[in-house]
């Protein structure tokens, strides 16, 4: 009878599915050194080679691609086997693994996590702030984040909340000196506070009023991946900033920034949970959907 541990065949799953031992180690919650011995260990067990190692990747060999293909809907049911023991037992248990843009995790995912772990005290929640449309499942993830547009048709969707609005705000101080704009035409050759992506690209802003759509570049002087950035520079008077109305409401409100072109500024909906469809979810997500049911009520008006 094989006597392979279960706990190395989870390493070299995480280590074939992400296709790093630094990325691995974290999920496993072990140093790289100590992964990268268990793997020698477990192809020296088995026989046959597993991984394909450089000094700058790692990938599964053939060999490998076979076992991860067998071996990763297993490790899934025996997971699986194991949440539902612990919540027959009344106790949702194990990690669950959240994929999500930022504005999705700030605003509506972040207050939520407080109140869900303390419901349920044996889950372990992780949650990834990447806003790359990746593969969930792929990346070993048990649920993501995304808007409407970007949703996958095989996945089960559920809104994590209400619709959400773009604000287009300003400094008093910018206000001043450039003026008030009326069209969003008007923002053109004015400074403006822009968000930046990890690929380089500037996205346009857009705008809309009784179904005309304008589309306007911003022409800097300044671009940010971080939202923090972004709003401290408004603050500090550099320019215009179109945002999530969420994170500049209380500066809204105290009148340090102004919105403005509120006309041109449409609600969309909200953020969904997504998942896979072709299993049950695991006890965990389970968890998180009935305590999602139960927020949403209360927050019902």
């Amino acid at each position: 009878m094989d006597d392979t541990d279960l706990r190395d065949l989870h390493a070299f799953a995480a280590v074939a599915r992400l296709r790093s031992f630094r990325r691995a180690a974290l999920e496993q919650r072990v140093s790289v050194s100590s992964l990268s011995q268990r793997m020698r260990d477990l192809e020296e067990h088995l026989g046959v080679r597993l991984l394909n190692r450089t000094t700058r990747s790692v990938a599964p060999t053939e060999a490998g691609e076979q076992l991860l293909r067998r071996l990763e809907p297993a490790l899934g049911e025996v997971a699986g086997a194991l949440s539902d023991l612990r919540e027959r037992q009344g106790r949702p248990a194990g990690r669950l693994r959240i994929n999500a843009p930022a504005p999705a995790a700030d605003l509506v995912l972040a207050p939520m996590v407080t109140p869900f772990l303390r419901r349920f005290p044996e889950v372990e929640l992780e949650i990834t702030v990447d806003m790359a449309l990746i593969d969930i499942v792929a990346r070993g993830y048990d649920a993501g984040v995304r808007y409407e547009e970007h949703l996958a048709q095989d996945m089960i969707a559920v809104s994590l909340g209400s619709p959400q609005r773009y604000v287009l705000c300003a400094a008093p101080s910018v206000l001043e000196r450039f003026g008030v704009p009326q069209q969003p035409e008007d923002l053109l050759g004015k400074p403006t506070i822009s968000v930046v992506y990890a690929s380089g690209a500037h996205p346009p802003w857009e705008f809309e009023r009784d179904g005309r759509v304008v589309r306007v570049q911003p022409g800097g002087p300044f671009h940010a991946g971080h939202v923090g950035v972004q709003v401290r520079a408004a603050l500090d008077g550099l320019g215009f900033l179109l945002t999530f109305d969420g994170y500049v409401a209380d500066h809204l409100a105290s009148g340090r920034l102004v919105a403005v072109l509120e006309d041109w500024s449409q609600g969309f909906p909200g953020p969904f949970l997504y998942y896979p469809s072709r299993r049950q979810p695991p006890a965990a997500l389970r968890a998180f959907l009935d305590f999602l049911k139960d927020w949403r009520r209360q927050a019902a008006p």
